[in-house]
């Protein structure tokens, strides 16, 4: 579990395709950055047979070595740049943007179980075991 200024949290990372069926999934402390994920999550689901075409995340997801990992991958980038980035000006493709919400549906769907939504588990290692048990039973 993570310290941050509202106490203990953590955060729950995961990659889903475009029918909310998770690819890949980790779990940090909570004052970790988002982008301090990102490889291992991408390489566990770049590990699939079918490769992205596209990955979108949000501003948090915004740094240049980001973007060159995944146009050296082939994958193009949806993500914003933030306000004060040297390509703020250049344009994103919004209407894929758009659809980064079938994350966020995925995760909602997640926590319909109790375990997952109120973090009982005081290890990551077992709350990630409880986070892949609700990912099999939303597939049954």
């Amino acid at each position: 579990m993570g310290r941050s200024r509202g106490g203990f949290s953590t955060k729950l990372h995961l990659i889903c395709d475009a029918d909310e069926t998770p690819l890949a999934v980790a779990v940090s402390p909570g004052q970790e950055h988002e982008s301090q994920k990102f490889l291992c999550l991408m390489e566990e689901a770049t590990a699939w047979p079918e490769q992205p075409a596209k990955v979108a995340g949000d501003k948090g997801y915004s740094a240049d070595w980001i973007r060159a990992w995944l146009k050296d991958h082939g994958i193009a980038p949806v993500i914003p740049y933030k306000s004060n980035e040297h390509g703020s000006t250049k344009r994103f493709d919004k209407k894929s943007y758009r659809r980064r919400n079938i994350v966020e549906r995925c995760v909602n769907s997640l926590k319909w179980f109790r375990r997952v939504a109120t973090r009982y588990e005081k290890l990551a290692t077992h709350y990630l075991g409880m986070v892949t048990l609700a990912i099999i039973f939303r597939l049954l």
